[in-house]
């Protein structure tokens, strides 16, 4: 856990500011720093005195007026620098000018900027044997170099909180997203889910192998059941009112790993199907950010977690499975399994009074195909709730693409011998996939988001590390908290 720090107007950043600004004029007279957006320099102090702290970072915030997006990136480039150098603390004086190029207020501002720094400290954990690893940064102190009205830094630093709640949230989805599939099965992401929950007082349930079945979670226990790990079917809920009204449900997909089954997947790149959870880890980062910022709504969040194996006693193509919502499936395609337990996870959603829905899965590779690792797919039923949530998307810098629905994608999904079929074949396969869940629904506003192409990355880009991304945990955040400042109408 990083800590963010806001000093005071007479602290060791104001001393550390004379050390090294007699030296940016020569910079500048040398072009090595413009002062450019995000353009990064690393500056030795030379003082006669001895200092706690030997090495400057200037940071470029250019000339145009700074929204959030170029704020967090920022901030992630002074965190990448101060990781290159080791370093254990990091006091970042914040010019008075950035705030007042911001296009966004002194909350934004701040929020943005912490954001920005957790996201960039973030470091994927190694297994390397005998390596002593730079464990990274600890403490960071935020200086204005002004002093604030009490208004204002009462803002600044509700800001501080919120980014450094959004951040650690979504560095804890990536945590989860990154573990091996050998240390993160069906039921470590249940103790995980139970561990969030305690933490913070909510209430949870775990339903295993032998409940699945008698609830009837046909779906979820046909996927799960040719793995030695079995299925588990997670619930968390957060109250944020008297009565559970209102109640908002977040899905997410918790495939732990994805051979495909008996449609088994081809071996190069078969590894990164650890990320098949990125769902799970998503809504569990929202439900330990909820846990620490309180609003006053009323979520439930539910995660259908399975292990997709290939056995003797997997599920097949040609099967005929019954879901929790009475609606019978053929299957067609193993590999499309993710879908199979998110009907069961909406239908039981539903069941604890969820009055609209959200689900976040990795589900095709057919989203790649249209918007590649750039943007998250997004399918809806209402499209009220999608321009409130693509809202949220735009404050979060998330990239949200909403896909079309016409009525012959719904074509697509008819079976000749059952209610449904899991797939209508490589065209529209990311709408056609989306459908299928939102058939779940009963109609009620839902959305689905399928992040297959940004839950985990080859390289490094802009916030995000390679590897897992945490994305869609601050969008769903930033549109539940949207609900709690009235912002967002009903559905």
């Amino acid at each position: 856990m990083l800590c963010i720090i806001v000093a005071e107007a007479e602290s060791e950043a104001g001393s550390l500011a004379g050390e090294w600004k007699k030296s940016v004029g020569q910079l500048a007279k040398t072009g090595l720093f413009n002062g450019n957006l995000n353009q990064i320099y690393v500056l030795p102090v030379e003082s006669e005195e001895q200092t706690e702290f030997p090495v400057v970072i200037l940071a470029g915030s250019g000339s145009g007026r700074l929204g959030t997006e170029e704020l967090r990136l920022l901030a992630v480039q002074i965190a990448h620098a101060a990781h290159k150098l080791k370093a254990d603390k990091l006091i970042i004086q914040v010019a008075d000018r950035l705030n007042l190029l911001s296009a966004e207020g002194t909350e934004e501002t701040a929020q943005a900027l912490t954001e920005g720094l957790v996201l960039g400290a973030y470091r994927r954990t190694h297994y390397k044997r005998g390596q002593l690893l730079y464990t990274g940064l600890e403490t960071v102190v935020l200086h204005m170099e002004r002093t604030a009205a009490a208004a204002e830094t009462a803002d600044w630093n509700q800001g501080i909180m919120r980014g450094l709640t959004f951040g650690e949230a979504t560095n804890l989805a990536r945590n989860l997203t990154n573990l091996p599939g050998n240390q993160l099965t069906p039921s470590a992401l249940a103790a995980a889910a139970i561990e969030i929950a305690e933490r913070h007082g909510f209430p949870a349930e775990v339903l295993d192998e032998r409940e699945i079945e008698q609830k009837g979670m046909g779906g979820l226990l046909a996927v799960g059941k040719g793995s030695i790990h079995p299925p588990r079917m997670i619930v968390i809920r957060y109250q944020g009112t008297g009565q559970w009204e209102n109640v908002t449900g977040i899905v997410g997909k918790g495939i732990t790993f994805d051979t495909g089954g008996i449609s088994l997947k081809r071996a190069p790149g078969m590894e990164n199907m650890i990320s098949d959870m990125g769902g799970a880890a998503a809504v569990l980062g929202v439900m330990e950010a909820l846990g620490t910022l309180r609003p006053r709504i009323n979520v439930v969040m539910v995660i259908p977690s399975a292990e997709n194996m290939p056995a003797a006693n997997a599920f097949k193509p040609g099967d005929i499975v019954t879901s929790l919502s009475g609606r019978t499936i053929e299957i067609l395609n193993t590999d499309a399994e993710g879908r199979i337990v998110l009907g069961d996870a909406l239908t039981y959603a539903l069941d604890w009074g969820a009055e609209r829905i959200i689900d976040v899965a990795t589900l095709t590779a057919a989203v790649l195909s249209t918007l590649g690792d750039i943007a998250t797919g997004a399918v809806t039923n209402n499209e009220l709730f999608m321009e409130t949530f693509m809202a949220a998307s735009r404050r979060s810098g998330e990239r949200v693409w909403q896909l079309p629905v016409y009525p012959e994608f719904h074509e697509m999904l008819r079976s000749e011998v059952a209610d449904i079929r899991n797939t209508a074949g490589r065209y529209g396969g990311a709408t056609t996939a989306g459908l299928f869940i939102g058939e779940f629904a009963e109609g009620l506003p839902w959305i689905h988001l399928d992040i297959a192409g940004t839950a985990f990355l080859s390289k490094e880009r802009g916030v995000n590390p390679k590897g897992a991304t945490g994305v869609m945990v601050r969008t769903l955040l930033q549109y539940l908290l949207q609900l709690d400042s009235g912002e967002v109408a009903e559905h």
